[in-house]
């Protein structure tokens, strides 16, 4: 008996993430479209993702024009301060769900300008474990680990540092003042996920966001020239047809 409830139970969150991630197929399908390179954002709460994304658009001095959807439990703090520094932002609303889905992103995309934009950044809800298990449909995800979290969360997180692509070390300017080992951590961190992109940066002083803006807009630019690449065979081979 107790054995077949934990098959039903599985089985149950199998249909769930199988079923997110045709959707997430198809967001993915809808950015491309557009030409917009989709990151999600995850952190925990107070780790600095608003002030990143704010940070990163003074960092990109206008090389690239993006847009934001925040994700929260409830309020549009968030999404005002966007607004508020002339990002095009949507806000999310997740009603007491500790994170976002695609389904959530696919109702909230339509709301954004796409084929004005060229990057759109997601900032989840702030939780270490549910928003690593659903796809959004995004090309990439960042992880922020500011230094006041402490060096453990590697260990005790784990699967969400071994789903990430880029990690960002939030904060460095409070490392004279916050006991933190960087070398614990960053072994923690090699050990889960030993190729992920690492960028060490203070959205407060802007030490940092230099090196990750000229990597974010290689990333943006050579996404795009691979889909106008894929569109140019794809009309072609329309033509020889």
């Amino acid at each position: 008996m107790c054995s077949s409830t934990a098959t039903t139970r599985v089985q149950v969150v199998e249909k769930i993430l199988s079923a997110n991630d045709t959707i997430a197929a198809s967001n993915r399908h809808l950015l491309e479209h557009a030409g917009v390179y989709g990151i999600n954002i995850m952190a925990s709460p107070g780790a600095g993702k608003t002030s990143f994304i704010l940070k990163t658009l003074e960092a990109l001095q206008g090389r690239l024009q993006f847009g934001v959807i925040e994700g929260d439990l409830a309020s549009s703090i968030d999404t005002d301060k966007a607004r508020a520094a002339g990002l095009p932002a949507v806000q999310i609303n997740t009603g007491g769900e500790c994170h976002l889905d695609a389904v959530m992103l696919a109702n909230a995309l339509p709301s954004l300008p796409l084929h004005d934009l060229d990057l759109v950044l997601v900032e989840n809800v702030g939780n270490l474990i549910c928003p690593a298990n659903f796809q959004l449909g995004t090309h990439l995800n960042v992880l922020i680990a500011s230094i006041p979290e402490g060096d453990d969360k590697p260990y005790k997180y784990p699967g969400m540092y071994m789903g990430m692509q880029v990690l960002i070390i939030n904060k460095t300017d409070l490392l004279p003042y916050v006991p933190f080992n960087m070398d614990y951590f960053r072994q923690g961190v090699e050990i889960l996920n030993p190729n992920l992109t690492v960028f060490p940066v203070s959205s407060k002083t802007g030490e940092g966001m230099a090196a990750w803006a000229d990597w974010l807009v290689d990333k943006v630019r050579g996404n795009q020239s691979t889909v106008s690449h894929c569109r140019d065979m794809s009309a072609q081979t329309t033509l020889n047809e």
